[in-house]
């Protein structure tokens, strides 16, 4: 569904003609929020013959990047950014599928741990070689704005407390 304008172009000009503030900023942040929905939808495309969504390949990416496959929900939370109940949600999706188990944690049994099983190794591989083969759906863009906008997000990262 193209459009024949440019509507954040647009919104720029409406915002100007009332004269509001921040403009630079709306635009950007507006852009920001249609890339990612532009992105997320080329991402989740790629994944879905996977039986995976991009939420769920980053815990496996996660937990295949751990030394032993296994994490703590709660530590899977903290590196992801997310609420536990998001955590909860796609542990239970992921084990249903089999692509983890729930295993106690040997010496804390208040914790439990998420496991990649083979099936989730195999996913997880097979979604890194579908989200490169798409530039994770950033393949329009040019390595220098890639390296730009990276640079650039990472200062409102910083700022916002992320690291």
């Amino acid at each position: 569904m193209a459009l024949d304008f440019d509507p954040i172009a647009e919104a720029r000009s409406n915002w100007s003609e009332r004269g509001w503030g921040s403009i630079d900023a709306m635009s950007a942040a507006t852009s920001i929020t249609r890339v990612h929905q532009i992105v997320l939808s080329r991402v989740n495309v790629v994944l879905a013959p996977l039986s995976l969504n991009f939420s769920r390949f980053e815990v496996l990416a996660l937990l295949s990047f751990s030394r032993e496959g296994q994490l703590p929900l709660g530590k899977i939370g903290e590196r992801l950014q997310v609420h536990p109940a998001s955590v909860t949600n796609t542990i239970d999706r992921l084990e249903k599928d089999g692509f983890v188990v729930r295993i106690a944690h040997p010496t804390d049994g208040r914790t439990t741990l998420a496991c990649i099983t083979s099936a989730g190794s195999a996913a997880a591989e097979g979604g890194a070689e579908a989200m490169a083969a798409i530039d994770f759906g950033l393949a329009d863009v040019g390595k220098r704005t890639l390296n730009t906008v990276d640079s650039g997000l990472t200062e409102v990262r910083r700022a916002a407390g992320d690291f």
